[in-house]
């Protein structure tokens, strides 16, 4: 069965990035010239995902209510679901267990932003049972949960922020599971932080034999904004694509319009509810240049 459902945990309390996230939590900062929520609820929506449950605390659930509604004006559906108290990604598997609804289902890190061909929408049609996990090489893979690979590339452990890295490849937060995910994560203990890990829960699918692993090539980008200098870092690469290439990443309009979810006498209302500004403009354009 393809997944079409996708899960979005914005959540965490953003201690690295304080003062900052005093104000506004994490997922809401500006990066160049959209708030970060933007680019993995893009990533959803290119891949196919219409189906989304965006997860986070009590506080900011309203806000992003504001600022993205039920998603029907971009042709998809939001459901908001609050997690009281940050206790680890797998978590969010629990909280979502009713909109998971036995199926299979996707989940994004807000804070993860990736850029080029992910081939995420191929993992999600392909997907019949167990668990995708993908890897990207990364300099500093003990900062990461890292694969650990035998000689002919397969997975035999995953290793949380090990001293000793066994290879370079870093799992990026985009995960793709079956529909007994819940019923897994409620059989998770918790870690020594106790949080119930991502790792561990990729561990359980691992151990029964059901957890495929998909190497990102060396095209695409995956930036982890979780610190200030990453922030600017995203910030600072999105805007050079942007200003050279004029186009704009993750303008949800756009990809919108483009996979179908609404048409042109849609995308249309939708400029007339911006005020003028360059985001605007670049919307109209979409419906004379293309």
């Amino acid at each position: 069965m393809a997944c079409r459902r996708g899960i979005i945990l914005a959540g965490g309390a953003g201690n690295r990035v304080y003062p900052l996230s005093k104000v506004v939590c994490k997922q809401l900062l500006p990066i160049y010239d959209k708030p970060m929520i933007y680019y993995p609820l893009s990533t959803l929506m290119t891949a196919g995902v219409r189906e989304i449950l965006l997860i986070s605390t009590p506080d900011d659930i309203p806000r992003f209510r504001d600022l993205l509604g039920d998603g029907t004006r971009l042709g998809i559906r939001i459901d908001y679901a609050v997690q009281d108290k940050p206790e680890g990604i797998a978590q969010a598997f629990m909280i979502g267990e009713d909109f998971i609804r036995g199926e299979p289902v996707c989940l994004i890190l807000g804070d993860n932003i990736f850029y080029g061909r992910l081939g995420f929408e191929d993992a999600l049609a392909a997907l019949d049972n167990g668990a995708v996990v993908f890897g990207y090489r990364v300099h500093d893979p003990e900062r990461y949960g890292v694969l650990a690979l035998d000689t002919e590339g397969n997975v035999t452990d995953i290793i949380e922020k090990p001293r000793v890295p066994p290879s370079s490849y870093a799992v990026v937060g985009f995960y793709v599971y079956d529909g007994k995910v819940a019923k897994h994560a409620r059989n998770l203990k918790p870690s020594a932080r106790g949080e119930l890990e991502i790792t561990d829960l990729n561990r359980v699918y691992l151990q029964r034999g059901e957890l495929r692993v998909q190497k990102l090539s060396r095209g695409v980008a995956w930036l982890d904004t979780g610190t200030p200098r990453s922030l600017q870092e995203a910030a600072n690469f999105l805007a050079t694509i942007e200003e050279r290439q004029g186009v704009k990443l993750a303008c949800l309009e756009e990809i919108a319009f483009e996979m179908g979810y609404i048409d042109a006498r849609e995308l249309a209302a939708l400029a007339k509810t911006m005020p003028p500004s360059p985001y605007r403009s670049y919307v109209e354009a979409l419906l004379t240049h293309g």
